[in-house]
């Protein structure tokens, strides 16, 4: 295709010979209709095109000129397209905006305004495209639910990868919406028991009262209510993968029981006395600082090494770069689908508070501000307040405060690379264990203990005899 080329639709030969020259380094391809227009665009797909409102037939109207508009939009969506209009038209520059036109830019010209707003639109092309060709390219790897360009995130889907033909127990540990579930998917779906069940259950979401019979299953007679025998998810996950999400608010009566299934690889059921053979693999996940809970004595040591022989620390959106964009455009042409709408992108507004939000709830909140935009949005494109994002507060300058963002920034990412061991990030940083420790508290930051801890983790008096 070459360079993206720049179509200009105006019926003045005099404005058009001003247009030629007017923009160096650009492939300008001109027409005075709309019927010549509708080929060039077929053959040449230009990138932008600047049409004039007042195109014959209808030279002094618009009809014909939105007519053109639309057919264009409706031959090539993607493209940027700008109208000119005279300067007591502005109802109708409007007008062309909602209806899908990129920009517009009132006569008589200034090249250098015009000039500006071409290249903008250039820009946007550009970025949009890009973001299609990786949004396309993203799904295409091995782990089809995660949509990324970004270095930290893709160095986890590698890390999944390489771990799913293993049998070995797996910790996620993330904010909420930043995937775990569909990375734990993924450890299933690419290993050996993908054709066996995945079953998954959230720690959190069931009354502590509920989860052992959720977990375990329960005998017929066993409790008021209990009018069959009924097998629990983790017999229900036999020869597959049970998933544990919110480890960390496992009550500490049922930390002793799974720790028990970790080890024996047997359940009983609640009110049973027969010990039963399950074999699954287990990956568990949380948003907490379950090293923090160890220290606290909320969460059981000797059970916090049976599930995190390997740990995987997901990146929050924030700190996955033009992701937050890239994840925008899937879930904009998937709701578009879903929804039965035809919205075409993005507005610059929209793009520029797309990056900029920090996204505390990551993938998840992305989504869903997505998803009300493209069913409440009544122009053909998203724009910022459609999206309903706060502006972001100004930076703050102050140095102390940089340095103290940027030290903690360089300790997170050699807690990722080391996989959150002590010794390999302080090696990494060119400091010892002592100082690390010490920056660790100060930046309220924690780091898995180092396995030989583990391995000499003493016994806990009532543990399994």
């Amino acid at each position: 295709m070459g360079e993206p080329s720049l179509l200009i639709v105006e019926d003045d030969v005099g404005l058009l010979s001003q247009y030629r020259w007017a923009f160096p380094g650009r492939t300008v391809l001109t027409a005075s209709s709309r019927p010549e227009a509708l080929p060039i665009v077929e053959k040449r797909q230009p990138a932008v095109a600047v049409i004039d409102l007042g195109l014959p037939p209808d030279p002094d109207g618009v009809t014909e000129g939105f007519a053109t508009l639309a057919a264009l939009l409706k031959m090539a969506p993607e493209m940027k397209v700008i109208v000119a209009t005279g300067n007591t038209s502005r109802p109708n520059a409007l007008r062309a905006v909602a209806a899908g036109a990129h920009d517009f830019y009132e006569k008589p010209v200034e090249i250098d305004v015009l000039r500006l707003i071409v290249d903008r639109g250039f820009r946007l092309h550009a970025l949009e495209s890009e973001n299609r060709r990786l949004s396309e390219g993203a799904g295409s790897g091995a782990i089809k639910r995660i949509i990324t360009a970004a270095e930290p995130m893709l160095r986890v889907c590698r890390d999944i990868e390489k771990l799913a033909p293993t049998n070995v127990p797996v910790l996620l540990l993330g904010e909420s919406g930043t995937g775990k579930e569909a990375l734990a998917r993924a450890l299933h779906d690419l290993g050996p028991r993908a054709g066996k069940p995945f079953v998954a259950i959230n720690c959190g979401a069931i009354p502590e009262t509920l989860l052992e019979s959720e977990l375990f299953g329960y005998e017929r007679g066993a409790f008021t209510g209990a009018a069959k025998q009924t097998i629990g998810r983790i017999e229900s996950a036999q020869n597959g993968t049970l998933f544990l999400d919110e480890i960390g608010d496992l009550p500490h009566p049922l930390q002793v029981k799974l720790l028990r299934f970790l080890q024996e690889q047997t359940v009983e059921r609640v009110g049973g006395r027969q010990s039963i053979a399950v074999d699954v693999r287990v990956v568990s996940a949380t948003n907490q600082a379950l090293e923090q809970q160890v220290e606290a004595g909320r969460f059981r040591s000797d059970l916090f090494y049976r599930l995190n022989p390997v740990t995987v620390r997901i990146p929050p959106l924030r700190e996955r770069g033009t992701d937050a964009v890239l994840l925008a455009r899937f879930f904009l042409n998937r709701f578009n689908r879903e929804i039965g709408r035809n919205l075409r992108g993005f507005s610059e507004a929209a793009l520029a508070a797309l990056a900029g939000h920090d996204w505390p709830g990551n993938v998840r909140e992305l989504e869903n501000r997505v998803k009300r935009a493209v069913i409440m949005a009544e122009g053909r494109v998203i724009d910022g307040a459609d999206l309903e994002l706060a502006a972001s507060p100004p930076p703050d300058l102050d140095l102390r405060a940089a340095r103290h963002r940027a030290e903690r920034d360089v300790i997170e990412r050699a807690l990722v690379q080391s996989r959150g061991t002590v010794a390999g990030a302080a090696r990494l940083l060119g400091i010892s264990r002592p100082t690390l420790y010490g920056l660790l508290d100060i930046h309220n930051l924690a780091a898995v203990a180092e396995p030989a801890a583990a391995a000499a983790e003493p016994a806990q008096d009532g543990e399994l005899s």
